[in-house]
Formats: C-alpha cells, sequence, structure tokens
C-alpha cells in the first residue's frame, strides 16, 4: 500500500459512513469536487501542505503512518530569547493543554525533576524571579539588570493565570523526589552570590517557596482531589509530562530550560505510559500515606529551604 493509500485509508475511519470521503476533502482542503475526486482515485498526488492539512484536521499521527517506530514526527515549542518569546511560549502552552484537556477523563502526568512550572504560574515573587531566571540563561545576550530592576509585562499574568487555573482542574499525577527542590534553591543562591538578587528579596524567595510546598501538602490532604503525589527514592526524574485522554496519549519531552518536543506517536506514548506507571508502583504514594510518612518527605523540604535561607543569611553575618 502507497502512502496515499495509507493517508486515505486513515481519513475513512476518521468519517462517518454515509459521508462522502470525496466531499470530505473537497471541503478540507477547499478545493472542487473533481479535483478532490482526482486525488482519491490517485490520478493526483496530495501535496505536502494538503496531506499536512488534512492530517490536522482529522487527527491522523504522520508518524504512525510514514515512519519506522525508531522515528517520529515530533512538534516543538518556540525558541525563548526575549520576554515577548516567553509570551507566546505560555500562550501556545496555555492553548495546547486546553485543548487536550477539555475531556473530564484526562489525566496529565509530571516527572518532576524540578518543581512543575504550574506552581509559579501566579503574581507571586516566585514566579517573577522564574521569568527572570529562564530569560537569563536561555539567552546569553540578555541584558544583564538586576532581579529588582527586572520588569515583567502585565500580559504574562493572563496566560500564566490560564496554566494555573488548568493544572488545577485536571487529574494530576506528579512523581517527585528528594531532589525536585534543588534546581530553584541553587537559582536563588546563584544570583543572590552573583549580586543580582539582593537579600530581602532572597529571603522573600525562600519564604514563597515554603509556601508552595506547603500548598502542595495541603493539596494531598484534600478529600476527593484530583491530585495524587508520588515520592520515588528509586530514579533520577526528567520534567517528561503526558497528557491521557479516552482518543490519544500526548507526550511533552524537555530539551531545553523551557523547551519541549511534542508528540503523539501512538508507541512512543504508550512506552511513556508505562513508565509512568512503573514510576508510581515504585513510589511512595503520599495522599494515601499515614502522616508520620507525609511529613517525613515534607519536613525534609522545609528543612532544606532553611539551610539555604541560613547560608544566604551567614554570608552577610560574615561580610561584617
Amino acid at each position: 500500500m502507497n502512502y496515499q493509500e495509507l493517508l486515505l485509508k486513515s481519513i475513512r475511519k476518521q468519517i462517518p459512513k454515509q459521508v462522502s470521503i470525496i466531499d470530505a476533502i473537497a471541503s478540507v482542503l477547499n478545493i472542487s469536487y473533481d479535483a478532490s475526486h482526482r486525488r482519491i482515485s490517485e490520478k493526483s498526488k496530495f501535496s505536502i501542505d494538503e496531506t499536512i492539512q488534512l492530517a490536522n484536521h482529522f487527527n491522523i499521527s504522520l508518524d504512525h503512518l510514514f515512519l519506522k517506530d525508531e522515528k517520529i514526527i515530533v512538534e516543538k515549542t518556540i525558541e525563548i530569547e526575549t520576554l515577548k518569546d516567553m509570551l507566546q511560549y505560555f500562550k501556545k502552552s496555555a492553548e495546547q493543554i486546553e485543548v487536550l484537556t477539555k475531556n473530564p477523563k484526562a489525566i496529565l502526568f509530571y516527572s518532576a525533576k524540578d518543581i512543575p512550572l504550574f506552581y509559579f504560574m501566579d503574581s507571586t515573587i516566585l514566579s517573577k524571579f522564574k521569568a527572570y531566571v529562564w530569560l537569563n540563561l536561555l539567552n546569553p545576550n540578555q541584558k544583564k539588570v538586576s532581579f529588582e530592576n527586572f520588569v515583567i509585562d502585565e500580559s504574562f499574568l493572563e496566560y500564566m493565570l490560564k496554566l494555573k487555573r488548568i493544572y488545577e482542574t485536571v487529574s494530576v499525577k506528579e512523581v517527585w523526589n528528594d531532589t525536585t527542590i534543588n534546581s530553584s534553591l541553587q537559582q536563588i543562591l546563584y544570583f543572590y552570590e552573583a549580586g543580582m538578587l539582593d537579600l530581602k528579596s532572597a529571603n522573600a524567595l525562600c519564604k514563597d517557596l515554603k509556601r508552595i510546598i506547603n500548598l502542595i501538602q495541603d493539596k494531598c490532604n484534600k478529600p476527593d482531589g484530583n491530585f495524587s503525589l508520588y515520592y520515588n527514592e528509586l530514579i533520577l526524574l526528567n520534567n517528561n509530562m503526558l497528557i491521557e485522554t479516552e482518543e490519544k496519549l500526548t507526550m511533552f519531552v524537555p530539551y531545553t530550560l523551557l523547551g519541549y518536543f511534542i508528540t503523539d506517536n501512538e508507541n512512543a506514548c504508550k512506552n511513556v505510559h508505562q513508565f509512568f506507571k512503573q514510576q508510581i508502583n515504585n513510589s511512595k504514594p503520599l495522599n494515601q500515606s499515614g502522616l508520620k510518612e507525609q511529613n517525613l518527605f515534607f519536613n525534609r523540604a522545609i528543612r532544606k529551604i532553611e539551610y539555604y535561607n541560613e547560608r544566604l543569611n551567614n554570608q552577610v553575618d560574615i561580610m561584617f
């Protein structure tokens, strides 16, 4: 079977039996009945643009149709170098995740190498700090201003809050370990020691980080909630995200600090889905654990924050 036949076969599966495939394709491509008929009869070939247009409309995975198992086609998020790029990144991310999680049975899995960025999607000092860190790390030509002089556009808040609302309404399964909070703490220490963050702001950031840890513990204890947290001691996590719906699986694989490859390749997503299940099976479900198990995990995180906070303030004492 040639590629055009494979595509047509997949389209036929997506449309009702009573609907003419000639009419369906003519409507999607905005071409005449005769032009559509020539493509169906394979007297004419679909162009690359037409193939992609049809695949997008009928939700057909081109990599599943045309590539071998060891190769997949991926979409990638935009590259970020400016605040404008970051605004577009959050806007597009909110739109993509909203579409995928509209189904009430959708489940979002997150392998939290770092604290998921959804927890920073508000107007707190940590949300501003994360934007500051991301820009400094993603753009080597970023103008080096102090955190206190860094200004973030108010339009960010709209899409940050949208991402936060989506994350709070969908069913979420997060896998954490004891290193999940490390990068946030190290970023605070680094920018303070680099002279780009003052002590007052550094202390406020540590306080806000404690708030997030306490918030997550509260979420664990909400009865009949849609949030599950798993503590995994065995493997290093990687910030992979997977969204499961009744129709398909979609995974987000990080390749830079905020950059993700996105694919709904069936075989690859099934493998990642199975791997998430294995991680969860080898983890402690903190929602279902007793008070002792929960407190051991969250108290370790709070003590780590306090340790870094003491390091920041001790440096000032040493100087004087």
